[in-house]
């Protein structure tokens, strides 16, 4: 199982938010490219940008930073919020992202979104945030009547690098991952699914990779030194020894 260390921004800085209330947010580094740095360092294979102003506003805001992250490291990075048109998809793919993340307009825009999934395959991820079972949008500020599962049914044949499924209710509370909304989640479509939200013990990470998870996007916990991303890396690998043998 991938672990995908978080880099939210905001303002050009990197920050926390709890439960995507951009009213409570934590700020933990002026500089997200010497973070992105730190945890390449730390053993990351792979990081999870996401554009907090980007994703309120309805376009890409931070790619100055996002671009400063791109040069530092050398690892795959991908990118969520604000992602709404195809010419953004092109221009971020190009300038070095490896994959990116799209949600609100996947839900708007359905055959918009399976023509672009097409068009880049394996480049795209639907990132699925839910509230209650219930998609949400717009950085969280709605919430539509649609199942998260659901929504990933409908593209569960297109060529998407994987779905990530965030549980809104537990996302920045250190409370423990819905390890049962996962695996419902894991059990309704064929694409690999990552989990985020909630991740706060090394322990966590063991569970998700255990239920078949194929990655966790983690956050505060690694931000606030509950475990270190070595840890993190060691409790994916026992995981997914425990999910192979129960094959």
């Amino acid at each position: 199982m991938q672990i995908w260390p978080a880099i939210d921004l905001r303002g050009g800085k990197c920050v926390r938010l709890q439960q995507g209330d951009y009213a409570r947010e934590t700020v933990f580094g002026e500089d997200p490219a010497a973070m992105a740095r730190h945890w390449v360092a730390e053993g990351a294979t792979c990081l999870h940008l996401v554009d907090l102003d980007g994703a309120r506003d309805g376009r890409p805001t931070n790619l100055p930073a996002v671009e400063k992250i791109l040069a530092a490291v050398d690892v795959p990075c991908e990118l969520g919020g604000g992602i709404r048109d195809a010419d953004t998809v092109h221009q971020l793919l190009a300038a070095g992202l490896s994959r990116l993340v799209i949600g609100t307009r996947a839900l708007a825009e359905p055959n918009w979104f399976r023509t672009l999934c097409r068009e880049v395959p394996g480049k795209l991820v639907l990132g699925i945030d839910a509230r209650d079972g219930r998609v949400a949008t717009d950085g969280w500020l709605q919430t539509s009547g649609v199942a998260a599962t659901e929504l990933a049914a409908q593209f569960s044949d297109e060529p998407l690098a994987a779905i990530i499924y965030t549980d809104i209710a537990t996302d920045g509370m250190l409370c423990g991952p819905n390890l049962a909304a996962m695996e419902e989640m894991r059990r309704a479509t064929r694409l690999p699914v990552i989990a985020s939200g909630g991740i706060h013990a090394a322990d966590d990470v063991r569970q998700l990779a255990a239920i078949g998870m194929a990655g966790c996007v983690i956050g505060r916990a690694l931000y606030d030194h509950k475990f270190t991303m070595r840890e993190a890396l060691a409790a994916a690998e026992g995981g997914s020894r425990q999910a192979d043998q129960l094959v």
